[in-house]
């Protein structure tokens, strides 16, 4: 059993499994539903997150059950990220500010200087964090290409060429992509085995799931992770080296990546970018909408 300050009486807390995957995405998505209209995360994100070489479940979550039941969570899933989740009938009872203890503790306690989330604007999670003096660190937001809109072919320059990503190319594809989200994120590089462990060993992994940008000379200029969710499709990621940006290959990309989507089904394909990366404008002209908003906050320990 784990130990919560301030939590209700009659309420019951220990680590959590891999076996708790569908009660913890049954909680976030309760949320989600009542914040967005609809549930945006799926139980393959939440496996493939948990299942990081890195990553330790045990150590790293709580569980917060009422007569057996999962009620809400807490993960500190790295050094100064966490998630947590309550459900809407169980809200309001001071279990959110009780996890906020415990997340802050855990990264007081690993060395973090620092913890946040990220939530929908103006949710309930959103008003509690900004309660307890949780600043907003970026904005971000969740852009979705409309069912019934085309997007206009965009050709590649002469040479160039998208195809699926083989088994020899997941070193460079990593290299790149981490190169490339590091220019504006504020993290330590993700590890081969962990970005596998989010990619190609994500559950329901198939090759046209990444795809590659090859130059004239054979190499790996930039790259797509794309899945399918529900009846939607995520790009998850998506870079292009700087060396060859501002030619519109991130535009042929983005199409190549919603063609092969809908090949596969999806009615609707999103991403989601934040003031940081600088790339709402670029979504937009491919024909996205914002379809929701978000902001990332943090407190200093």
């Amino acid at each position: 059993m784990t130990t919560i300050d301030g939590l209700p009486p009659g309420l019951t807390t220990r680590p959590l499994t891999l076996a708790d995957a569908e009660a913890v995405h049954a909680a976030i998505a309760a949320e989600e539903v009542v914040d967005l209209g609809e549930s945006e995360m799926t139980l393959e994100d939440v496996v493939a997150d948990w299942q990081r070489p890195s990553y330790d479940i045990t150590a790293s979550t709580v569980g917060v059950f009422d007569d057996g039941h999962l009620v809400a969570y807490a993960d500190h899933s790295d050094t100064d990220v966490a998630y947590t989740a309550v459900l809407p009938t169980h809200q309001g009872r001071g279990i959110g500010t009780a996890l906020a203890g415990w997340l802050q503790a855990k990264a007081r306690a690993a060395g973090s200087t620092r913890i946040g989330t990220q939530v929908p604007e103006g949710s309930a999670a959103d008003r509690l964090m900004r309660d307890l003096g949780y600043e907003v660190r970026w904005t971000a937001w969740d852009l979705e290409l409309p069912p019934d809109r085309e997007v206009d072919a965009r050709p590649l320059p002469y040479g160039f060429a998208i195809r699926d990503a083989e088994v020899a190319d997941r070193e460079a594809a990593w290299t790149l992509v981490e190169d490339c989200f590091l220019e504006w994120s504020e993290r330590d590089r993700m590890s081969l085995e962990d970005f596998g462990a989010r990619v190609w060993d994500r559950p329901g992994y198939e090759p046209w799931n990444l795809r590659l940008l090859v130059s004239p000379g054979g190499e790996v200029v930039g790259a797509t992770h794309v899945f399918l969710s529900g009846d939607g499709a995520y790009v998850a990621r998506i870079a292009v080296r700087p060396d060859h940006r501002g030619r519109g290959l991130a535009p042929a990309m983005l199409v190549d990546a919603f063609g092969r989507a809908r090949e596969h089904g999806a009615v609707r394909c999103y991403l989601s970018t934040d003031t940081r990366a600088g790339a709402r404008g670029l979504y937009e002209k491919v024909g996205m909408e914002v379809a929701s908003t978000w902001v990332n906050r943090a407190v200093t320990l």
